[in-house]
């Protein structure tokens, strides 16, 4: 389903532009993976493979890279499973999250030593 999610999005980017013609378009699905790869003449590129993990869970790999209006090459490269979606490369003009402040971090810890006892299978 993640990876559904992921591929609507890099196809909203492309819709944004319907002026975009297709150089490259390749697929391929199978019952336990799958992998697809299109390139559009404005700059848009993007890839995408998944094995399923298990019964239930999808590893995804992918990258997608475009051309801002500004003119600057945005790119990132991402993960998704069942830990979530994870950013493992990107280009230094898209947003990062801040620093996890080091109160947090303390607490983090605190909690992970003295587990609540309720909450314990």
């Amino acid at each position: 389903m993640k990876f559904f999610i992921v591929f609507a999005c890099a196809l909203a980017i492309v819709a944004a532009n319907e002026d975009a013609n297709v150089i490259r378009s390749e697929s391929e699905v199978n019952v336990d993976s799958f992998k697809y790869a299109y390139e559009f003449d404005n700059s848009i590129k993007a890839e995408q493979q998944g094995k399923l993990a298990g019964e239930e869970n999808w590893v995804v790999n992918g990258q997608y890279s475009f051309t801002s209006p500004e003119g600057e090459q945005v790119s990132l490269q991402y993960t998704a499973d069942e830990n979530g979606y994870h950013v493992d490369a990107a280009n230094p003009l898209l947003p990062t999250p801040p620093p996890i402040p080091e109160h947090i971090l303390k607490a983090i810890e605190y909690i992970k030593a003295h587990p609540n006892p309720e909450y314990q299978n």
